[in-house]
């Protein structure tokens, strides 16, 4: 039940960018109990060149990802991805966007704590 009251509430409007910023990420919650499920969202800014997005969560003894192409000016503005299963750590959670020659053109990260609980393993 901890676990739940920790998690939040999630909201589903996509704010506007902020000027020169291309790329937004946000990650809910930001400390939760093992194993956590992991809810990112990240907002570009429309642009021809956007042809990729890479997340990835990484601890000291965990890491996982995930990608998805975009389709320049014509893709989504915003992209939700979720990791499941977590196990306890300190996480560095990172969006990357890529253009059309496959380099990064932006990218943002935060940290996520995900902390053991008395029934994970």
């Amino acid at each position: 039940m901890k676990a739940l009251s920790l998690c939040g509430l999630v909201v589903l409007l996509a704010a506007p960018l902020g000027a020169g910023e291309r790329l937004v990420l946000r990650v809910s919650p930001s400390v939760a109990f093992a194993p956590a499920n992991l809810l990112v969202r990240t907002t570009v800014e429309a642009d021809a060149a956007n042809r990729g997005m890479e997340i990835s969560a990484e601890s000291a003894d965990f890491y996982r990802s995930s990608a998805v192409e975009l389709d320049g000016e014509r893709a989504a503005r915003t992209t939700q991805f979720e990791f499941r299963s977590l196990p306890p750590g300190k996480y560095n959670v990172k969006a990357t966007l890529l253009g059309s020659d496959g380099h990064a053109r932006a990218y943002v990260r935060t940290e996520v704590n995900v902390m053991s609980s008395g029934s994970s393993r």
